[in-house]
């Protein structure tokens, strides 16, 4: 009788944390955000822009299916798996032949 106790009282105590506490989150309800109209979301959303230009060979890709990389915080497109890891092994080298004209560009497409 004493375990049944035990066990009611622990059951009761981890139903009122599960629905009262952090686990409300669990349960579907409680602190979740909900979008609505009249509230400002808080979080930070990024949005890729429906073409970029590749910074290896100049070529301009479609976003949804080109090959992304990340670099100092700053999201970069690319035509290929070559031209990303020709980026990824030399960024800077790519960043500077970015601020160039693009008749500078080297093409390293074969």
């Amino acid at each position: 009788m004493e375990n049944i106790l035990y066990f009611l009282l622990w059951a009761g105590a981890f139903f009122l944390m599960m629905r009262l506490g952090c686990g409300s989150h669990v349960m579907g309800h409680g602190h979740a955000q909900r979008a609505s109209p009249n509230t400002k979301d808080r979080g930070l959303r990024w949005i890729a822009p429906d073409t970029d230009t590749d910074p290896v060979c100049g070529m301009t890709v479609q976003t949804k299916s080109a090959k992304a990389a990340l670099h100092e915080g700053r999201v970069f497109y690319f035509c290929s798996r070559d031209c990303r890891e020709r980026f990824e092994a030399a960024p800077e080298s790519y960043l500077a032949a970015d601020r160039s004209t693009p008749a500078e560009k080297e093409h390293h497409h074969g």
